[in-house]
């Protein structure tokens, strides 16, 4: 609790001026990555159904085909909630109109709560993460171990995850390596790997490799084939300063990642009666999760 005792700087008209710590905050992220939209239930649930197989030839009758249920994702609403009370003196006395700005700090709380949510499913890419969803594949976003129901062969197309650096060599693997993705039924599917996401620490590598006109750290004059082909994102949020991710931004938005709020954030305040105690609260409640793994490669870096 905020209280009189606490802050006797506030009080004293001696200090020419007291700054408040409000910085600037990271810009918001959580657009670009997600499909958005209100929940509706406790539980929300996506499921996949498969492709056909190639068509064959026809020799005097049609041959027909069955689809293969696919992987069900199912994710649930977790609450967040957080307070601030203060103290009535401490209001009155304030010489600097200070403590009454806090109360909107909670505001900037569960902004900062739901960038680093959002950020979740790469901060967790190479493990099963079960905070917010599972999934009944049972495997990570990024993994080399991905399964289909289809019976179809997964020796080639189910491997979205590889451990080099960030290098322009690296790049142009991973993005081979994506493009050969293959659906439920081994067959071949339009994938355009058009996005680099990094942390921060990463920052130069991709700049180099997407911005450099010649072929990057070499005394050649090559072409750069990498030269404006990728939109390139980074995040302060993501935790491990080496891993980086190839995108198809499409595929992510319309069936990668979903996002669900229930409530984006709730505002209260009371004061207590006999304490004369000034309570504020923001409470808010969402879940997030990866559908479909296709829309991403990931390289863990140790």
């Amino acid at each position: 609790m905020l209280i009189n005792g606490s802050f006797a700087d506030l009080l004293d008209p001696r200090f020419d001026e007291i700054f408040d710590t409000d910085y600037t905050s990271v810009p918001d992220m959580l657009e670009q990555f997600y499909e958005t939209k209100t929940g509706t239930l406790l539980t929300e649930r996506w499921s996949q159904i498969g492709a056909l197989p190639d068509m064959t030839e026809f020799t005097g009758t049609v041959s027909y085909n069955d689809v293969s249920q696919g992987y069900d994702t199912t994710a649930t609403f977790k609450e967040f909630a957080q307070g601030i009370q203060v103290e009535r003196k401490l209001v009155e006395f304030d010489q600097f109109d200070i403590i009454m700005n806090k109360p909107k700090a909670l505001a900037e709380s569960v902004r900062r709560r739901r960038e680093t949510d959002a950020m979740r499913p790469f901060n967790n890419a190479f493990s099963v993460d079960t905070f917010f969803y599972t999934n009944t594949e049972a495997v990570a976003m990024c993994s080399n171990s991905h399964t289909t129901t289809s019976g179809a062969s997964t020796t080639t197309g189910f491997d979205n995850y590889v451990t080099t650096a960030m290098s322009a060599t690296a790049v142009a693997a991973l993005r081979i390596q994506m493009i050969k993705h293959r659906n439920d039924q081994g067959q071949v599917i339009s994938i355009e790997p058009d996005t680099l996401f990094y942390p921060v620490d990463l920052y130069e590598q991709a700049y180099e490799i997407v911005g450099s006109s010649g072929k990057v750290d070499t005394a050649l004059n090559n072409p750069n084939v990498h030269e404006g082909k990728y939109k390139t994102m980074q995040s302060i949020r993501l935790t491990d300063t080496n891993n980086w991710w190839m995108m198809d931004a499409k595929m992510m938005k319309r069936w990668g990642l979903k996002w669900r709020d229930k409530v984006k954030g709730e505002f209260g305040m009371v004061e207590d009666f006999d304490t004369i105690v000034g309570k504020w609260r923001a409470y808010c409640m969402w879940t997030n999760s990866h559908v479909d793994w296709r829309f991403v490669s990931g390289a863990e870096v140790s």
